[in-house]
C-alpha cells in the first residue's frame, strides 16, 4: 500500500483486510470484513483516507446506524477502527479519527430476549423429550448445560466425550454454512477447552453415543447438513409450549452464562467455560448482570459494616 493523499478509505480498507485478515481469521469472520467494505463503498465511495476526521467518521457511523441495530454498528465501527489505527501507525494519517465517537443504532421491537431466568429454563427443559435417537432436544439440553456455541455442538463426536472424567473436549467446530459441511477450527485458541459435565447429562449422552462412529458428528444425521434457522424454529416451538420468552439457540448459551454469574461463579471461570479469548468479552457481553451483582455486593458490604459498630 503506497502512502498517497488520494488514497480512498475503501481502497485502504480492502488492502488492509487482505494483508492482515485474509487467512488469519476464519472464512466466516472474513466475510464480515467483506461486508464492512461493501458498506464503506456504498456510504462513502469517494472519501479519502487523508480527509478522514472525527466529524466525517461520526457522520459515517450515524448514517450506518439509521438502518442497523447498535450491536451491528459497534461491530462495523470496531472493524474500521482497527484498520484506521494501523493507518495512523503507518503514517497515512496523523490522528485517530475514531477517538471518543458515539455508537448509535436502531432499536428492534421484535428483538428476541437474550436469555431465560432459572425458572423459565426449568420450564423449557421440562418440555424436552429424550428418546433413543439423536434429536434437537438433546442438542438444546447440551447447550443449556455447557454453553457451547452452535457450531461447536454440531462438531461434537463420541471421541470428544470423556465420561470417566465427566467432561467434554471442545477442539473443533462444524462449518454448517458451507455447501457440504466439514470440520473447522474453533473461533480462537481459547475456545479449545475442556468443559465439565454434570453426571446426569453425562449418563444421557453415554447411552446416546454408544455404538456410533467415534469420529463422526453425533448431531448430523447425514453427516453434513444442519441449519441454525431450523434449530431456532424447533426451539421457538418448545419455548411457546413451555410458556416462556422465545430465545434463539445462541440465547441458550447466554442463559447458561447468565445463570452461572447469578450463582456466584467468577467472571474468569465463566469466560473459560464459554471459550472467550479474554474476560473483557465476557464483561462486555454480560455487563448488565455484572452491574446488578455489584449492586447486590454493595448492599452486602453496607449491611456488614453496620455490624462493626
Amino acid at each position: 500500500m503506497l502512502k498517497s493523499t488520494s488514497l480512498k478509505l475503501s481502497t485502504y480498507f480492502k488492502d488492509w483486510m487482505e494483508l492482515y485478515k485474509k487467512d488469519a481469521v476464519r472464512p466466516i469472520t472474513y466475510q464480515k470484513y467483506e461486508m464492512t467494505l461493501k458498506h464503506i463503498r456504498s456510504l462513502v465511495p469517494n472519501l479519502k483516507l487523508s480527509e478522514l476526521n472525527r466529524r466525517n467518521y461520526q457522520e459515517l457511523l450515524n448514517t450506518f446506524a439509521e438502518t442497523h441495530e447498535r450491536q451491528t454498528c459497534l461491530d462495523f465501527h470496531h472493524q474500521i477502527k482497527s484498520a484506521i489505527r494501523d493507518a495512523v501507525e503507518d503514517g497515512y494519517i496523523q490522528r485517530d479519527p475514531t477517538y471518543k465517537v458515539v455508537i448509535k443504532g436502531t432499536v428492534s421491537r421484535n428483538h428476541k430476549p437474550k436469555f431465560l431466568n432459572q425458572q423459565e429454563l426449568t420450564k423449557l427443559l421440562a418440555q424436552l423429550e429424550f428418546g433413543k435417537e439423536v434429536s434437537w432436544d438433546y442438542f438444546f439440553l447440551l447447550i443449556a448445560k455447557t454453553g457451547l456455541r452452535f457450531s461447536e455442538a454440531l462438531g461434537l463426536t463420541p471421541n470428544d466425550f470423556d465420561f470417566r472424567r465427566l467432561s467434554l473436549n471442545v477442539t473443533k467446530t462444524w462449518d454448517y454454512k458451507s455447501e457440504n459441511g466439514s470440520f473447522a477450527p474453533t473461533k480462537n485458541q481459547a475456545s479449545i477447552r475442556r468443559v465439565p459435565l454434570d453426571w446426569q447429562v453425562a449418563m444421557q449422552f453415554a447411552q446416546l453415543v454408544k455404538g456410533k462412529p467415534k469420529d463422526e458428528p453425533i448431531f448430523l444425521a447425514d453427516g453434513h447438513h444442519a441449519y441454525n434457522e431450523t434449530a431456532n424454529k424447533n426451539l421457538e416451538r418448545l419455548c411457546k409450549k413451555a410458556g416462556v420468552p422465545v430465545i434463539s439457540v445462541h440465547g441458550l448459551r447466554h442463559t447458561h452464562a447468565s445463570l452461572l454469574l447469578y450463582a456466584g461463579v467468577s467472571i474468569g471461570s465463566v469466560a473459560r467455560r464459554l471459550g472467550h479469548s479474554n474476560m473483557n468479552t465476557t464483561q462486555k457481553t454480560y455487563l448488565h448482570i455484572i452491574q446488578e451483582l455489584e449492586n447486590q455486593d454493595t448492599d452486602k458490604i453496607m449491611r456488614y459494616l453496620t455490624t462493626l459498630m
